[in-house]
């Protein structure tokens, strides 16, 4: 059993501390607003969520929560802290971190007088570098010296809606720890030892970066199906029938493909698809703003592909790829051959090796399209990955054309792989998967 201090009486830290009394810890709900200590003591939610009433009621019966607005009598009588005071959207529309600034350095000074060790908690939503650059600082501050292994600072991103919340903390797609140490997250997973969920440990930058990325995509879903939805009706079509059917896609449509951060797409099809969408809405007066942004963002991201290679100061590139997927000749809207195109225009010395384009194969509309943007492409190919290793300061893999291939230890140079991040790798690579 542990004992618990959740600050913030609102949703999150409400919610969170009735579940932790009910799963067997002792906990102190902390709040400066009085009504809301008063409302706790009687066993009745401050908020309204269903069935939190009876739950409190059954919580604070056992004598498991008890409230108050004595931070530092709640720091002294316990050994880890959740904060989830709110971070609402400032004027400018930034995060206000204000009310979390206070409750940390509150917890601080209580811990400055007493030298025990104590488990920081940062249950409030906040993007990544506060808690580390604003957060840390403030704490340090108070505390008088730095945390040193006696005070742990972690952060622990909730997953909760409102109306369904209770069910959602019994029942959560993951459980997210950041923390300098994975041991030092130890005293949060406890507190979940009921709950059966993947458990991940992480730093805690990525971990604050997961519940906005959460919250994005499950925005984007939301407007994407309304886009469609609208766009169904101009065309004619069931919108409510057409997701239906996309959604009972769960190779590609539900599931993790393509969610994972890479280089830009391309290829016959989906490029072609969404300016056929776009432009329809444009024509019909149908807006589509995120439709409409799926292109330009695409050419972002190709763009600094582009500039990731310009910046690595090399002039001798050998690119990995030209095909827009590996294992196929299908060279039309390639981002590779824009990339080809982009460095071979600026006076780049490019060499590229890709074994399914075999340029006395191509035809038609495939060949016309590599010819348009990359006119003496045949003469930039080499037949072997080791031919393109001699040539290049650079590698930069674009596709798995070299599958199982170790660029590592044929690299002369430095490796760009655009296929999982733009950071290049100063003489080093894994070897393709």
């Amino acid at each position: 059993m542990s004992r618990v201090a959740v600050c913030g009486m609102g949703y999150v830290g409400c919610v969170t501390a009735a579940c932790l009394c009910r799963d067997g810890h002792q906990v102190i709900g902390v709040d400066i607003d009085e009504r809301k200590v008063a409302s706790l003591a009687s066993g009745m939610a401050p908020v309204s969520e269903p069935g939190l009433d009876d739950l409190l009621q059954q919580v604070t019966g056992e004598g498991r929560l008890t409230a108050t607005t004595n931070l530092e009598e709640a720091v002294a009588n316990t050994d880890i802290a959740l904060i989830a005071v709110g971070t609402p959207s400032a004027i400018d529309g930034s995060i206000d971190t204000h009310a979390v600034e206070r409750v940390i350095a509150s917890i601080g000074q209580a811990l400055a007088e007493n030298g025990r060790e104590y488990t920081i908690v940062l249950r409030s939503t906040l993007l990544p570098g506060v808690l580390e650059e604003t957060l840390r600082p403030i704490l340090e501050q108070a505390l008088g010296g730095p945390l040193g292994d006696r005070v742990r600072l972690c952060n622990n991103p909730e997953f909760l809606r409102e109306t369904t919340a209770i069910q959602d903390y019994d029942s959560p797609p993951f459980v997210v720890i950041g923390a300098e140490e994975e041991w030092q997250a130890d005293a949060v997973l406890e507190l979940y030892s009921r709950i059966d969920a993947p458990r991940v440990v992480t730093d805690t930058r990525t971990a604050a970066l997961v519940k906005y990325t959460c919250n994005a995509y499950h925005a984007a879903k939301v407007a994407f199906a309304n886009e469609i939805g609208t766009l169904a009706r101009a065309l004619g079509a069931n919108g409510q029938e057409v997701m239906q059917i996309a959604c009972l896609d769960t190779q590609l449509n539900v599931s993790p493909a393509y969610l994972r951060p890479g280089f830009a797409f391309g290829g016959s099809c989906l490029p072609k698809d969404v300016r056929a969408l776009t432009r329809f809405s444009q024509r019909e007066a149908v807006a589509s703003p995120l439709l409409s942004s799926l292109l330009p963002s695409n050419e972002a991201h190709l763009l600094r592909g582009a500039q990731a290679v310009e910046q690595s100061g090399h002039r001798k590139i050998g690119l990995v790829g030209l095909s827009f997927k590996a294992n196929t000749d299908d060279l039309r809207e390639s981002p590779l051959v824009k990339i080809a195109e982009h460095l071979h225009g600026r006076g780049y010395d490019l060499r590229i090796y890709d074994p399914g384009v075999q340029v006395s194969r191509l035809l038609g509309s495939n060949r016309t399209y590599v010819e348009q943007h990359l006119p003496h492409f045949a003469e930039l190919m080499v037949d072997t990955p080791e031919q393109l290793c001699e040539h290049s300061e650079l590698v930069v893999l674009g596709t798995n054309v070299a599958n199982g291939f170790d660029w590592s230890a044929h690299s002369n140079g430095d490796v760009l792989d655009l296929r999982r991040d733009l950071v290049v790798a100063t003489g080093e690579a894994a070897p393709v998967p």
